[in-house]
């Protein structure tokens, strides 16, 4: 999962300076973006993010089980799977003409986004009354999940599922509370999954050392950059049109045209990217790397499967979390990153920080009859 890098935050000078150079056509189309009555991207928010639905039909419960996955966290908001609805199953493909050809060469964070739908799809199934047998993807290439009739399951982290996000934004620096962190701590893993937590000032220059390094080494590539611009979306109705991507609102940036986007995103040095990023863990009580004993496609969506579980116990807790993984990102940072937190054979997959802040707007979602194969 890429670490969905944000924009530095755009003052209102900066702002005001950009729209006086493009004239009264780019004001025109950033008030048009911001304040159209007819984008209603709140209501569509609440559709895709609403309470899964009591349904009386095998076959339409297996359908919001689908939902439910795909509100799982992935890499730039890309929604890279396709689901087989079958009698007795659920198959979740990866859809690789969504993959990051540049941050994910190799599908490693494409395969972890299966594994935190999967996750979804897990919970809910419980929930909903099905018990789930998983398939891993050994020997094919996709996950399939067997269902049977059960007694439905209560549990906190089904109920965290439409509250759950990234929450790209500074942190208010507070501790967080002993007998939560316990909890996340203790959290059930998966066979070949390590979670290591880091505290304290110490450790955490210690990340952020890297993740200093893999923002200079991704924002000097032009590639990455093009890339990462691609799947932003800078206003409502980019957002609304694709329902996918990263949306400059989600991470506390202005909407403005993509002209206007795109040449500020362009523009930015990689310093700045490091000094805002350094700020947002500093202000992060606590981070933790997610780790694999080996690289392979189970192992991936294992660990997708911990992430998710991570983010939806941390957001029961009212904990907000946040991905900063450009130190496992690039692949020669990502060697020392490991030797450097004594992660001994174990590789690093996911960076993520914590803390206690406001949430932020919500991301959206491709709807079910778009997903399925």
């Amino acid at each position: 999962m890429n670490a969905s890098p944000s924009r530095p935050p755009m003052s209102r000078r900066t702002f005001l300076k950009l729209l006086a150079a493009g004239g009264v056509t780019a004001a025109g189309a950033y008030v048009l973006s911001e304040y159209a009555p007819w984008l209603d991207y709140e209501g569509q928010v609440a559709q895709t993010w609403k309470l899964f639905g009591k349904e009386t039909t095998v076959s339409a419960q297996k359908l919001e089980l689908v939902r439910y996955a795909t509100l799982a966290a992935n890499g730039h908001n890309t929604q890279p799977w396709k689901f087989a609805v079958q009698e007795n199953a659920i198959e979740i493909h990866p859809d690789t003409s969504r993959e990051l050809k540049i941050v994910d060469p190799d599908h490693r964070e494409l395969w972890i986004s299966l594994g935190c739908a999967l996750e979804n799809l897990l919970v809910a199934a419980r929930a909903s009354g099905f018990a789930a047998e998983v398939t891993y993807p050994d020997s094919a290439e996709f996950i399939r999940v067997a269902l049977t009739p059960d007694s439905p399951q209560s549990d906190p982290l089904f109920d965290a599922i439409p509250l759950r996000q990234n929450t790209r934004s500074e942190y208010d620096g507070q501790l967080i509370k002993t007998a939560d962190f316990d909890q996340v701590q203790t959290l059930p893993l998966e066979p070949g999954v390590s979670t290591h937590f880091i505290t304290g000032p110490g450790g955490l220059e210690t990340v952020l050392e890297y993740v200093n390094q893999g923002n200079l080494s991704q924002y000097a590539d032009p590639a990455f950059m093009d890339e990462l611009i691609y799947w932003l979306r800078f206003n409502k109705k980019e957002a609304m049109s694709s329902m996918d991507g990263l949306f400059s609102k989600c991470s506390g940036n202005p909407e403005v045209p993509r002209w206007l986007g795109q040449m500020f995103v362009g523009s930015t040095k990689p310093q700045q990217q490091a000094d805002i990023d350094a700020k947002k863990l500093r202000s992060s009580p606590a981070a933790v790397v997610i780790a694999l004993e080996s690289d392979d496609k189970t192992a991936w969506v294992r660990a997708g499967q911990v992430y998710e579980r991570l983010a939806l116990k941390t957001t029961s807790l009212n904990i907000k979390s946040a991905f900063l993984n450009q130190p496992i990102e690039v692949k020669d940072i990502r060697s020392q990153f490991q030797s450097a937190l004594g992660l001994g054979a174990s590789m690093p997959q996911l960076l993520v920080r914590l803390g206690y802040a406001q949430a932020m707007p919500k991301s959206l979602r491709r709807p079910v009859e778009q997903v399925l194969i």
